[in-house]
């Protein structure tokens, strides 16, 4: 079985860089409770050096449900109301208003919250920020008010008003940020020291930080950017801050496949991890459960930003809730993933998928922009379906 899936999986990564348009370099995971199903990699890192299971990346919102983990063991231990006022731990939340619009000079108009945020609400993005990417209102913002984007990792770029009313809708965006200082604020640490002694330490992602150590940055893939001919360009120079005002507890980690599949095994086991519990099964499955409740659904994401993200929608037509904090899709996949599993993604074409019910999971990535970037998708699916076959 297991050199069944791996002739399998090879044949697809070596598919996503050699068909056109092709990919630089792609590694791919995959595990059950227990053990490691597949791991490989195809293509190039970008200087030279070969693609390989521990290449780092920067893996961008594949870091909101790491930050999620440690809210979560907070809330576990009786330090953090999920359902309290943000504001109590965080302040500066208290001052964040609602934009209603822009005057005609450009200015934004601005109005009080019908409610306060929650850390809840942070998790499940309903809270009411967005991204400028995935939305013209938060582009418009940025153009007229010259407001430092998230990656900039400045204290400034978090300071933006909300889409709609906390609770009322669902708007992917810089919340998880917000929740990575609630965290801060809970601990009286910097997010990465929180997530090294609660998560990464206990789990033995010994390459995976905000910060690249000589040893990461020795295994880092560069990044790429696809024009729109179809051809990828190496981005010279392109690198998360590494001394960044803020820890942003929403996209600023790197890491790699062989630690995130690390984490998903935790995931699959209830919370377990190989040294002992880092979450419990209760609050692994209240997580794990949508949020949203029965109406609220998550949406496509619109393609503001055409060089950083096509329009974004993983299984189109199928109904998708959220939970804390992961995507769930509510019918069973055509890949075979379970309806109720956890996934998400990263902007660089990073994807990962945690079924719970069939005891599976798994890490795909890429270094390259714009996300939902279609080679890479198809490979991901392939990647993903394969593994099904191979345990089915």
């Amino acid at each position: 079985m297991g050199e069944t899936l791996k002739d399998a999986a090879d044949a697809i990564l070596r598919r996503g860089v050699e068909r056109a348009p092709g990919l630089p370099g792609v590694v791919a995971v995959a595990t059950d409770r227990e053990r490691t199903l597949y791991a490989g990699a195809a293509g190039q890192r970008g200087d030279g050096a070969p693609m390989t299971t521990d290449t780092v990346m920067a893996i961008f919102s594949t870091t909101k449900a790491v930050t999620a983990t440690a809210a979560l063991q907070l809330a576990e231990e009786g330090r953090l109301d999920l359902d309290a006022p943000a504001a109590a731990y965080v302040p500066a939340l208290a001052e964040i208003q609602v934009l209603d619009g822009f005057a005609r000079d450009g200015a934004p108009r601005l109005r009080p919250p019908a409610r306060p945020i929650t850390t809840r609400m942070l998790l499940l993005h309903t809270a009411g920020f967005g991204y400028d990417i995935f939305n013209e209102a938060y582009a418009r913002l940025l153009r007229e008010t010259r407001r430092p984007g998230v990656t900039s990792g400045t204290r400034a770029a978090l300071m933006t008003p909300l889409l709609f009313d906390p609770g009322e809708s669902w708007e992917y965006g810089s919340s998880i940020d917000w929740a990575g200082q609630v965290v801060e604020a809970v601990t009286g640490q910097h997010l990465g020291r929180v997530m090294r002694e609660r998560i990464f330490d206990p789990l033995g992602m010994e390459s995976t930080g905000f910060a690249l150590t000589p040893a990461m940055r020795a295994r880092l893939a560069r990044m790429h950017q696809r024009a729109e001919d179809g051809t990828l360009t190496v981005l010279d120079g392109f690198e998360l801050p590494q001394a960044p005002e803020v820890e942003m507890g929403g996209h600023g980690l790197y890491s790699t496949a062989e630690d995130y599949l690390r984490f998903i095994r935790l995931w699959l086991n209830d919370g377990a991890g190989p040294h002992g519990p880092v979450l419990r099964p209760e609050t692994v499955a209240m997580a794990a459960t949508n949020g949203l409740g029965p109406s609220l659904k998550i949406r496509a994401l619109p393609g503001v930003k055409r060089h950083l993200s096509h329009e974004a929608e993983f299984f189109p037509g199928m109904p998708k809730s959220w939970g804390l904090s992961f995507m769930i899709n509510d019918e069973d996949a055509p890949t075979g993933r379970s309806a109720g599993s956890l996934a998400w993604a990263g902007l660089a074409n990073l994807y990962f998928w945690i079924d719970r019910t069939k005891g599976v999971g798994g890490f795909w990535g890429t270094q390259a922009f714009p996300f939902a970037d279609p080679a890479a998708v198809e490979n991901f699916l392939e990647f993903e379906t394969a593994v099904y076959r191979s345990v089915s």
